[in-house]
């Protein structure tokens, strides 16, 4: 099954741009299914119809999902739950406040990617286009097998086997000077949990299942979020196949209020084709009206995609890649027809340009990455 997830800011309009892909998808002849995993759902606007926890049809071949809570916590949380709320009320939280603690931030995201992990074993769909969360929570969202990961392999089995050994210590104390112990059931239900939630990232991270697409406005703080986006997918080997500028004013708009606004928005695409280069970089103009209801989202996907196939992989392979070596990274960029010595290098916070004769790229890295310097260059030869 195709997956199309898109990311973006808050407010640039990627839950628009999410529908409008599915909608011409399934436009097409597809069975499409778009579903949002954003706590702040809003399909339901942008189709100007109701939305609910389970896929509702709401045009031909076409379905849409907002996620629900409840049925997923029974699933994947249920047992970590019971003993996390325990815990609280032991250390003297009410019950109701316990239950809420329980529940750990960014969990509605994380329901949400265990949704695509269900449609992607019942295979009921051609495609799913996922409308993902802001930036920021997406990215923390995207890297938790990685981080959980470390957390399952070195301390987990750890705290598994003393659990073990101490609890029939614990129940013959029966005190409640020390904290109730997990039972083994709640070890083999955070370790069914990070079974799950790493198999989601197999499937994101496969690039021939799975695309990212950044939606981006022409304007200075929403590209260099973009962009931060794009360098930390990049980290984590999701594969980001098209930018989408959302909202340029068109051509027709001539009153002299917007002249300011129009060159602005000039400066920063052209910062955005410059950041973003090799990936294919899709516009949208600013419509008339707002774009809501399937006719109208209709209308925003041919001014994106025009008559390209809006599910088609459009790049491959990453733009840079950033590895680890001798006490360092290296940033490796793929530039083909390239003269050696014919590259300019410079670094000045966690910016690093490269220049090729009149043509400059940006690469912004890792936070980590800021106190370093750049210490040289180098080629290899591709075949």
């Amino acid at each position: 099954m195709r997956t199309v997830l898109y990311t973006g800011k808050g407010g640039v309009g990627k839950t628009s741009v999410a529908a409008a892909t599915a909608v011409k998808a399934a436009a097409s002849g597809k069975k499409v299914l778009v579903m949002s995993t954003d706590p702040a759902h809003s399909l339901s606007d942008a189709f100007d119809e109701p939305v609910g926890p389970e896929p509702r049809e709401m045009a031909e071949g076409l379905f849409a999902q907002e996620m629900d809570q409840g049925t997923m916590i029974q699933e994947h949380w249920a047992e970590i739950q019971e003993y996390m709320t325990t815990l609280f009320e032991w250390q003297g939280t009410e019950a109701l406040a316990a239950e809420e603690l329980a529940m750990l931030p960014g969990m509605d995201e994380i329901f949400g990617l265990l949704m695509v992990r269900r449609h992607h074993e019942e295979g009921l769909y051609d495609a799913l286009v996922v409308d993902a969360a802001p930036t920021g929570e997406t990215l923390r969202l995207l890297s938790l097998p990685d981080q959980m990961g470390w957390y399952v392999e070195k301390i987990f089995p750890v705290q598994r086997s003393a659990a073990k050994l101490v609890r029939p210590f614990a129940r013959r104390a029966r005190t409640k000077a020390l904290p109730p112990l997990p039972e083994d059931s709640f070890f083999g239900a955070l370790q069914r949990f990070y079974d799950a939630v790493a198999s989601v990232g197999e499937v994101l991270t496969d690039p021939e299942q799975t695309s990212v697409r950044l939606v981006t406005n022409a304007e200075k703080m929403v590209v260099a979020e973009s962009r931060r986006a794009y360098t930390y997918l990049n980290l984590y080997d999701y594969a980001v196949d098209a930018v989408v500028v959302n909202r340029l004013l068109p051509d027709e708009v001539s009153d002299p209020y917007f002249e300011r606004w129009r060159e602005s928005q000039g400066r920063h695409l052209r910062s955005i084709e410059e950041a973003f280069s090799p990936l294919p970089i899709f516009k949208a103009r600013l419509f008339e009206r707002e774009m809501y209801g399937v006719e109208a989202l209709s209308a925003l996907a041919e001014e994106i995609f025009g008559g390209e196939d809006p599910l088609r992989r459009y790049f491959r392979g990453a733009a840079h890649d950033i590895v680890k070596a001798d006490g360092g990274y290296e940033v490796i960029l793929n530039l083909p027809l390239l003269e050696k010595g014919s590259v300019d290098l410079s670094k000045k916070g966690a910016e690093l340009s490269v220049r090729v004769g009149g043509y400059r790229r940006s690469v912004l890295l890792p936070d980590s990455m800021v106190r370093l310097r750049a210490a040289g260059r180098a080629w290899r030869a591709t075949s």
